[in-house]
This record gives C-alpha cells, structure tokens and sequence, in this order.
C-alpha cells in the first residue's frame, strides 16, 4: 500500500461513473445524508434517554458533529499529505489529498453508526444472547460453520455497517448504496473476520468487520484500495490510514460531548465539566487563556453557554493534535504497523482524557436512567429476536399461523428464501431488526406481545 494507490473513486456493485458538478466522494456525502437509515439515527439513543424538556444528542446529532471533526482532520492531514513528493508528483494523487480526502472522512463519519440496532450495545447484546443461550443445543449448533456462529453469537454493529451499505436487498439495486471504496474502506475499524477476534493482538482485532455472508464484498474492497493482509485463516488485514481520521473524530466527540451532555442533565456539575475542558485547552500553547476567561466572566450567567464555548475550545484542541500524531506516524501509517490510536498518543492529555473517562463511565454511564433504558431495550430485542427467529427455524409447512403472521411483519426488502442455509435466513432477519428505531422497536414489542393492541 502506498499513498498514491490506497484511495479509489470506483462505487462498489457498479463499474461505471457519474457525470455532473459534484465529485465521486461528494455524491457519497449526498447519498448518506438523504438515504432512510440516516434518518432513522434521530430516534436511537446515545447515551441518554431522549427526554422531552432538555435537548441531548441522538445518533443522528452525534453523526453530524462526527462529520464537522472528521471534515476537519481530513482537511488538515490533507493537506501535509499533499506536501510529501511521491503525492506531489502524482496528479491523482495531488488532487484526492488536496481536495476529496476531507470528503471521504465527512462521509464514512456519517456512516459509521448506521449499522447499530436500536438501544445501542444493548441491542447487540440481547442478539447474541440469544444464540449463545443456544450453545448446547447440539442440533442447532449444527446448522452453523464456526464463522457463522461466531458472528450470531458476538453481533457487531461494525460488521452490520458495511453490511448495511453493500447487500443488495430483494427488489433494490446492486451494490447496496454504491458508494466509493474509499468511503466504505474507511469505515472499517476492524478488518478482520470474527474468528480473529483478540484484543491482545492489537486494537484492529478488539472485534470483528464483516460478517461471514460479506467475506467477498469485504475482499473486494481491500483488493481495491491495496489493503494490507496479515494472515489468512482466519482472515485478518491491517487498518487502513483513512479509519485512524474517523475514529479519532467519533472518540473526539464522545469524550467531549458526552460530557456536556450530562452537564445539561445536571449529572454534573458546571465546576467539573469546566474544569476538565479548562485543563484540555490549557495544553494549547496556541490559545490566549486569558481571552478565554474573560470569555467566561461574560458567560457566567449561562453555564449552558458558557460550557458550549470551552467544548468547542477542547475539541479544537484536539482535532489540531490528532491531525499532528497523524502526520508524525504516516509511515507506519501506511506500513499497516500502527497499532495505536491518534488520540492514545496525545500524550499531554492522557490525565485528562483518562478523568473525563472514569468520570463518564461512573457517572454518566451507570446513570440510573442509562442503566434503565439498556436494560428495557435488552429485553425488548431479546424479545423481538426469540419470535423471529422460532417462526423461521420450522419448516414452511409446519408453521402454525402465528409463525407465518410473524415473518408477514418483515418487510419485502429483507424477507428470505426457503432455501436458503439458516445462516442467511437468519441474517436476513438481523437485517430487519438491525434497521429499527428505538420507537419502532418498543412499539413492535408491545404490539407482538399484546402489551398494547395497535391503532389502524
């Protein structure tokens, strides 16, 4: 892999291109923005149940500020990429880190949530729950290759993203969104198999990248963009430079913003939270601390503000530093040996990071009304998967008529082939549950179970 061969503007499922104003990688910002399961991020939680008096983030909200980081970092590595000979020397290449890198991290940035169910690692969690319940089922664990029940048994929303953006669904086009291979490249946070999954072997094996149904769509991207192969069986390639951007902008964002939102909670205090962005923005030798504090004496009658002024200081902070350990580590980058994580190697703000972290994972994490909502959502899927998957594992003819109204829920684009293995039909089925709302997902729940009789 080499800079000037790791990007393509070829569309995954389609070997010809558009003509018009816009560029390959600004039609794949286009097409996310405006495809159903972008929309659908608004109504799955974050972190915090979405309460009606006091605006926190969505998925959706979360996205989008992802995207404004992610822009930034890729316009900034941009363009000292574009400095180095071996680009600057190569039209193509001069081009995509000058003006389209910065585009391709804005729209794997949107991307990079769609593929987790409703009620976050809860969802994942009641799905492989299910499964797992089942090891000692010998006939049915039977019915699965490892890979396979590997992947039933630890769902990735990771995994589910690619899948998401590539299947074709029955009666949709090839390609699934068709977008560039250097937007769904750069999603890939773990380009690995399930079977390779182990932390101790590096962050890009902590879990899985694709399921087993995706292995050739997923070869076919690292074919594409010169991805580099570690091992064979089980499969297991190295990162590719573009993810490091966009997982520097979603930790970025996270961190930072997670935090303001418990302070708009009143989970924190205004003193905590103002404290740890002050003592992040401090380490900017390039900021005027006192122009911020007289900043602040104008805004202390608006903690809201005044805390949204010093979050908009700490992340700026931030995408500057990120974009240098980028810029510091691009030969490993692109060597595949980076094993770490751009914001890991902001060493000056490691106390920090680390206290915002502990804090949010005591405080904010294992708030009450988290802890309750992961829980109802637990259920809620583990409910929805058990009913779905009884239905499909009899026999066409031997489904009672409950079982036949149930798969009559599933909508036409994800139903399933008799003769498919029940790897496929059940994925089809994850397919389904993957794509639901928090909303949709209760009401689909309370409905099933007679919980509530639904409205006509």
């Amino acid at each position: 892999m080499k800079w000037t061969n790791c990007f393509s503007n070829k569309r995954f499922g389609v070997d010809f291109k558009n003509r018009g104003p816009r560029t390959e990688y600004e039609r794949d910002y286009d097409r996310l923005i405006f495809s159903s399961a972008f929309r659908r991020l608004q109504n799955k939680t974050q972190v915090f149940p979405l309460p009606k008096d006091i605006f926190v983030h969505n998925r959706l909200t979360h996205s989008l500020e992802v995207v404004s980081v992610g822009r930034s970092l890729g316009k900034i590595v941009g363009s000292e990429l574009y400095k180095l000979p071996e680009i600057n020397e190569n039209e193509e290449a001069r081009k995509f880190y000058r003006n389209h890198l910065k585009n391709v991290i804005g729209s794997a940035c949107l991307a990079h949530d769609m593929g987790n169910p409703a009620f976050g690692h809860s969802g994942e969690n009641a799905i492989s729950k299910y499964f797992n319940e089942r090891e000692d089922d010998d006939e049915f664990r039977k019915l699965f290759s490892d890979e396979q029940w590997e992947d039933l048994t630890n769902f990735e929303g990771n995994a589910n993203a690619l899948r998401l953006l590539t299947k074709q669904l029955n009666n949709r086009l090839e390609g699934g969104y068709r977008l560039t291979y250097s937007t769904l490249v750069s999603i890939l946070k773990y380009p690995c198999e399930s079977l390779a999954v182990n932390e101790k072997k590096g962050k890009h094996r902590s879990k899985f990248g694709f399921f087993n149904d995706d292995i050739d769509t997923f070869k076919k991207i690292a074919k594409e963009v010169n991805l580099i192969k570690e091992q064979d069986k089980p499969l297991v390639y190295s990162r590719h430079p573009f993810v490091y951007l966009v997982e520097a902008a979603d930790d970025i964002c996270y961190n930072i913003i997670d935090f303001e939102d418990a302070h708009r909670l009143g989970i924190l205090t205004t003193k905590e939270v103002e404290s740890n962005f002050l003592n992040l923005i401090k380490l900017n030798k390039d900021e005027d601390i006192d122009n911020i504090k007289r900043t602040l004496k104008i805004l202390k009658k608006d903690p809201n503000e005044k805390i949204a002024y010093l979050r908009a200081k700490a992340i700026n902070f931030l995408t500057i530093e990120a974009s240098k350990v980028f810029i510091k580590n691009r030969d490993l980058i692109i060597k595949g040996e980076y094993k770490s994580s751009l914001i890991k190697d902001i060493k000056e703000a490691q106390p920090i990071i680390k206290k915002i972290k502990n804090t949010s994972i005591k405080k904010l994490y294992n708030h009450y009304s988290v802890v309750k909502i992961e829980l109802a959502g637990f259920n809620i899927m583990s409910g929805l998967i058990e009913d779905f998957v009884e239905a499909l594992l009899i026999n066409k003819d031997d489904r009672k008529k409950r079982h036949h109204k149930i798969l009559s829920l599933i909508p036409e684009q994800y139903r399933f082939n008799e003769k498919q293995s029940t790897y496929s039909k059940i994925m089809c089925v994850l397919d389904f549950m993957s794509g639901m709302t928090d909303l949709f997902a209760l009401q689909l729940y309370k409905n099933i179970k007679g919980i509530e009789i639904p409205r006509i």
